[in-house]
């Protein structure tokens, strides 16, 4: 489909002719019905939108009488989506955590999955809501946070200026009245947020977050050579090393997460199948770009 086929779509259309085109990718087929059902519209409608797909991509689908429906063919090439299988992954999970409903995304029938993760407490929308509007104004916010690290007292003042995912969870990055430098604080552990105040902290101040590195990761020497030909190959590695660019506060989860903090040789190989080379380099970056930041803050407030 090319930009003035695009163009003389309208959104609603566009929309259902997505639905089609996801149809036919993932599940092979999909009749009227099916398009008249998801999105309200009579079957009168529904084929008039099979028609414009047709138009738009006659090698793609044909008709089964038999089966009453439309069916993929073998020319069939994506028009009007990406063929994502990580969104295609991403809302399985999400349907089995039950973040979302089946009848929030086109599946016809989601094929068998079973979740192995513990599953988390969902995310207090008013909170979330508070926590985005604090970031979008600049401000700060009094929370009451469950901490397993520091302090048992639950208050904190905090003022957030991004959110981020890692290692299955969501962190709020914001500088902590309390600790009187930037941190990270988990999403899931915020009990309330209070009412927005006027933060004097610039965020620009975050070194940590504002500064990037190369983490130059390979697979464990200590694996065998058929074992680390396969992480090379799951991690697309290029000459048998992967560069990740990393802001600095978040380096510390990906070596965490994949056991690249611990020293090679601690672990068993399988237990450590990468190894980061510039572990040393990493660590002590994060380290000085906490005290600057720190100290800039500081000199602002003079």
């Amino acid at each position: 489909m090319n930009a003035e086929d695009k163009a003389v779509v309208r959104w609603g259309v566009g929309r259902r002719l997505e639905f089609i085109d996801f149809r036919l990718f993932w599940d092979g087929h999909f009749n009227r019905r099916d398009l008249a059902d998801t999105f309200g519209i009579s079957t009168q409608q529904a084929s008039s939108d099979i028609a414009v797909y047709t138009g738009l991509a006659p090698a793609n689908l044909s008709y089964d009488p038999g089966a009453r429906a439309y069916v993929r063919t073998s020319a069939y090439k994506p028009t009007l989506m990406q063929a994502s299988s990580e969104r295609y992954l991403l809302q399985l999970v999400a349907i089995e955590n039950r973040w979302m409903s089946k009848d929030d995304t086109w599946f016809d029938k989601p094929p068998p999955i079973e979740n192995v993760s513990l599953l988390r407490k969902r995310t207090d929308s008013g909170i979330l809501l508070r926590i985005l509007d604090a970031t979008n104004r600049g401000g700060q916010i009094e929370i009451r946070y469950k901490s397993i690290t520091g302090s048992s007292e639950p208050r904190r003042v905090i003022a957030p200026h991004a959110l981020f995912h890692a290692g299955g969870r969501w962190y709020v990055r914001a500088w902590s009245g309390e600790h009187r430098d930037f941190r990270d604080y988990n999403l899931f552990r915020i009990e309330h947020a209070g009412e927005i105040e006027m933060s004097a902290t610039d965020p620009v101040l975050d070194y940590e977050w504002s500064h990037r590195i190369d983490l130059e990761i390979v697979p464990n020497p200590e694996l065998s050579e058929t074992q680390r030909t396969a992480v090379a190959m799951e991690y697309e590695m290029t000459n048998g090393k992967l560069v990740v660019t990393s802001r600095l506060s978040q380096s510390f989860y990906i070596m965490t997460e994949n056991n690249l903090d611990v020293e090679p040789g601690t672990l068993i190989p399988g237990k450590q199948p990468l190894v980061l080379l510039n572990r040393a380099e990493v660590v002590v970056a994060r380290a000085t770009a906490r005290k600057l930041s720190t100290a800039a803050v500081a000199r602002s407030r003079l």
